[in-house]
């Protein structure tokens, strides 16, 4: 980054530095507690994460009601239990933000 980077670019580059794939039963106890968050895979996750960490609430609630974010469900969690699913996630506090691979 130069010194004439925008902050919202210095924050991207933070939050991609911070994504790693995880098995989805290492978070579990994260969403029994209700605080994993699946994000569509059409969407970008470090977009969607650096969204959240900036409290763009306008775009958040958007993207809620299209259903492009989201609690994980009990049948998506049960689904990726079962096929020891590996997801890309990343943490915004009190977020856990998860979205599964595309092959």
């Amino acid at each position: 980054m130069t010194e004439t980077s925008h902050p919202q670019e210095i924050l991207r580059a933070k939050i991609n530095l911070e994504t790693s794939l995880i098995a989805w039963n290492e978070l579990l106890r994260f969403f029994a507690s209700g605080t994993v968050i699946v994000v569509s895979p059409e969407l970008d996750l470090v977009e969607v994460a650096s969204i959240i960490s900036a409290d763009e609430k306008a775009q958040v609630e958007q993207w809620m009601s299209a259903n492009k974010i989201g609690k994980v469900s009990d049948d998506q969690a049960r689904t990726w239990l079962e096929s020891n699913a590996m997801l890309w996630s990343v943490v915004v506090k009190p977020w856990i933000l998860v979205q599964q691979r595309i092959n």
